[in-house]
């Protein structure tokens, strides 16, 4: 209808149908062929349902972990609202780092050792689609003498969660990390399996994961 239309017709109707245009392209000029394939692609954008028995705002890596975790667990009915794109809030530049050493909760070590399981074999089993996870591995420093009771108090508890964290001297960082400066380190605890994923990667794994369990994005 709208390239059909004589030009001020079609402004007009960019005007009263501004909300279903891209950002990018509200309050704009623009040529009748231009406004064919945006109404065109409006047109199939999802309908935000009316109501639903769960709603999460926000499609980074926390929203979209959210409802899969709660797909997984067989709650129905689940809507995902995200005002852009997927990670375009601070998902994208997040660092991504995943290591499984560090805490002496036994709660947060099992999270930690489960997230790395969940990006490394779960999502990408279960979608087909990379995590992006590396295990290029995990090193801890220690230097001084404090720190250094305090991380092998650390090592053995996590030890006991099941975390493969050793104990190595400032000789062995430096083999494993040439660019750090070991002058001042007592040692290092080291994960070899720790390493980083792609927060990009994985939200959109957990958004197809969803996806597939039901939930609306």
């Amino acid at each position: 209808y709208c390239s059909s239309a004589p030009h001020a017709l079609a402004s007009a109707m960019l005007r009263i149908s501004s909300l279903t245009l891209p950002r990018y392209l509200r309050g704009r000029h623009l040529s009748k062929s231009v406004l064919a394939i945006s109404f065109s692609s409006a047109s199939t954008s999802p309908t935000v349902p009316s109501e639903a028995n769960v709603v999460v705002i926000g499609g980074g890596i926390i929203g979209t972990s959210v409802a899969y975790h709660l797909g997984k667990l067989g709650v129905p009915d689940i809507v995902l609202l995200e005002r852009d794109k997927l990670t375009s809030g601070t998902t994208w530049h997040a660092a991504g780092l995943i290591n499984t050493f560090g805490s002496l909760s036994a709660t947060s070590t099992t999270m930690r050792r489960y997230t790395k399981e969940l990006y490394s074999t779960i999502l990408p089993e279960e979608t087909g689609l990379s995590c992006g996870f590396m295990p290029i591995g995990f090193i801890e420093l220690a230097c001084d003498k404090d720190r250094l009771e305090y991380y092998r108090r650390v090592a053995a508890f996590n030890r006991f969660c099941g975390v493969k964290v050793t104990e190595i001297s400032a000789e062995e960082v430096k083999e494993r990390c040439p660019i750090i400066e070991t002058n001042d380190v007592l040692a290092g605890f080291y994960v070899e399996d720790d390493g980083r994923a792609n927060p990009t990667d994985a939200t959109q794994a957990f958004a197809k994961a969803a996806r597939n369990l039901g939930v609306q994005i």
